[in-house]
């Protein structure tokens, strides 16, 4: 049956959106932006919002990632793991339990608490989870969004529900931009309509709404609770359900944009992991200094999950000023200033940073 698997899915799905700020990965959330510092940590790495082309990849990786999976599988995103179909679903099981009376009623007061593990995640995708859970009902600020969010989700997921699916969410309507006749769908056999039996379990059992036997509709979700609901009644004659999955997922479109997604996926791995462990950043400031002294701004980003001890020199016949040896904390940045003095006439001036295996050489004017 379609419905168990789909169960299973919306299972890992739901462990995995739900475990992955608490995941660490060198010190830090596998997946996580943090706000005050505007970076995003990322499976062991961090972007900073500097580095808006790592930013700018990522989205792109995604866009393409979803116009394959749509094109190909249409709607399966919907059905089987966009987090609003996996909570609805998640939350009727539970209540099911308790049998069919008062079904509706018991899946609200179950959200309840779902709501609060929901807002509770999305917090700590921006604001570390330990923190997060130390702060909460103590922390104004963390509060007040666990509420609202909390709040905001529930209303959502208990009166809105499915309505958003049909009515708000764009996504279902950029699907009909990216759908083609080989896009696999759930479509109602109209051949064999004379041998249907016309029960309307498939209509009953439809989480939208929508009666599969008057073909397509934008709404469907291709959860495929219509064809579960209509193979015991079929298969007791001898044959397949009415309803079924229709369409080629092998065909060249699937090689050449499985090809896009594949090349974009790699492109944003070779980005994101052949950037330098450190990245060393010098300046010159525009101060009215005596002659032979300049003053430099320098920031140094620690792109690595390790403590990094390093030291600020120069190979050039000058004195630095200023503090000298600096310790960067993993996935931190520092900024500082240092004066450089020379008895004589320079045009360039070079800075260095070393230690730890770092090596960083940067030339700036001396004017």
């Amino acid at each position: 049956m379609w419905k168990i698997k789909r169960r299973a899915v919306e299972i890992l799905q739901a462990i995995i959106l739900t475990g992955l700020p608490f995941l660490t990965v060198n010190g830090q959330s596998a997946f996580r932006f943090d706000i005050p510092t505007l970076k995003l940590y990322f499976f062991g790495s961090a972007i900073w919002i500097r580095e808006f082309y790592l930013i700018l990849a990522v989205t792109l990786f995604f866009i393409i990632l979803i116009i394959f999976v749509t094109a190909i599988f249409g709607r399966i995103w919907c059905g089987w793991l966009c987090p609003q179909t996996v909570l609805l679903d998640l939350s009727q099981s539970i209540a099911g339990l308790a049998g069919k009376k008062h079904l509706k009623i018991l899946q609200n007061l179950i959200l309840i608490p779902i709501s609060a593990l929901v807002s509770i995640t999305m917090i700590g995708y921006f604001v570390p989870p330990a923190e997060t859970i130390r702060s909460l009902f103590v922390s104004t600020t963390i509060t007040a969004f666990f509420l609202i969010l909390w709040t905001l989700v529930y209303l959502e997921l208990a009166f809105l529900g499915r309505r958003f699916c049909t009515s708000i969410c764009p996504y279902a309507m950029m699907q009909n931009a990216l759908f083609d006749k080989d896009t696999l769908i759930i479509e109602y056999d109209v051949s064999r309509d004379a041998t249907c039996m016309k029960c309307d379990a498939c209509v009953q059992i439809c989480p939208v709404g929508i009666d599969i036997k008057k073909g397509l509709d934008s709404a469907c979700i291709a959860c495929a609770e219509c064809i579960d609901a209509c193979r015991p009644l079929s298969e007791k004659r001898g044959m397949p359900p009415f309803p079924n999955y229709k369409g080629r997922i092998v065909r060249r479109k699937t090689y050449w944009l499985g090809s896009a997604t594949v090349a974009a996926a790699l492109t944003l791995f070779l980005l994101i992991w052949s950037r330098p462990a450190v990245d060393f950043l010098v300046t010159r400031d525009n101060a009215l200094l005596p002659a032979g002294l300049n003053r430099y701004s320098y920031a140094i980003y620690n792109n690595s999950g390790k403590l990094l001890s390093l030291s600020l020199s120069s190979p050039d016949r000058v004195t630095l000023l200023g503090e000298h040896t600096l310790l960067l904390q993993p996935f931190s940045a520092i900024h500082g200033s240092i004066l450089i003095k020379s008895s004589g006439k320079l045009e360039h001036v070079r800075l260095r940073i070393t230690g730890d295996g770092i090596f960083i050489n940067r030339e700036t004017g001396f004017p």
